[in-house]
């Protein structure tokens, strides 16, 4: 068995996947801390007399797994600007997190905003530039481009209206309303269990980069019946993969992941 894929036929019907965004398609990483240095200049004026640079960028890529929303890209970067230790903000990110927030009096719907709003005059301004901070994964454009546009959805918290556009430009075709974004205003658990009932007679393929995500839905009664994947070529980390070992989640290989997800096959069903 290779990468804990079994072959099998569960259902009649090919199986549904369900796709993370960033950290699965997209390598949004370089473009999120981009955004929130921009935000985060507007919040603290100090902060205006400098530039982000390949070290700060180099220095959110190592937080980037704890991240769960791309507003918190912007009290990161604020975090880094005050040369807290990378590794105590991983090791306490929720605590760092909740005594920013509090000492500056933040609003998180605030953040949303102004995160979304300097995203889009960013593409007003140069779109390519936006784009070519947001590359997709090398060969998922292509795996994508193969896929039966009833076969997959893609949930995320990032705002929808930016998915679409990353989609496009790869010339990838996906329904708007097949895209769960954080203007849903659902939870990924919620999305799930909205599809587990829309899609009852097929296998469901979760696919995510972020373990705690994963570890969320072990419980849940109504999702017990999901195929969980996570990446190993996303924002997770060497401790995230080796601690997945004996539970129902398994780890998937980009190339795994390309190979397996297939549109016109016998269907595939992750174990």
């Amino acid at each position: 068995m290779k990468g804990g894929f079994v072959i099998c036929n569960l259902s009649s019907k090919p199986p549904i996947y369900a796709l993370d965004f960033d950290g699965v398609i997209c390598d949004s990483a370089t473009e999120t801390a981009i955004t929130g240095w921009k935000v985060a200049q507007l919040y603290w004026s100090e902060m205006q007399q400098f530039s982000i640079n390949n070290a700060l960028i180099s220095a959110f890529r190592q937080v980037r797994p704890y991240i769960e929303t791309g507003y918190e890209a912007i009290l990161i970067m604020r975090l880094l600007y005050n040369k807290v230790n990378i590794a105590d903000l991983c090791t306490h990110y929720e605590q760092h997190i909740t005594t920013l927030l509090t000492k500056e009096k933040l609003e998180i719907t605030d953040l949303k905003k102004a995160f979304g709003t300097i995203r889009d005059q960013w593409i007003e301004q140069n779109e390519q530039d936006w784009l070519d901070k947001n590359p997709l994964f090398s060969g998922i454009a292509e795996k994508l481009r193969t896929l039966a546009a009833d076969q997959w959805y893609i949930i995320t918290t990032k705002q929808e209206r930016f998915v679409q556009r990353i989609l496009a430009s790869s010339q990838i075709e996906l329904a708007a309303e097949r895209i769960y974004g954080l203007d849903r205003g659902m939870s990924k658990p919620q999305v799930l269990e909205a599809l587990s009932i829309k899609h009852a007679k097929q296998d469901i393929v979760f696919v995510e980069d972020r373990l705690p995500t994963l570890n969320n839905l072990l419980n849940n009664p109504a999702l017990q019946q999901l195929n969980l994947q996570l990446v190993d070529w996303g924002y997770n980390t060497l401790h995230d993969r080796k601690s997945i070992v004996g539970t129902r989640i398994r780890l998937i290989t980009q190339d795994e992941f390309l190979d397996v997800v297939q549109s016109k096959v016998t269907p595939v069903a992750l174990m």
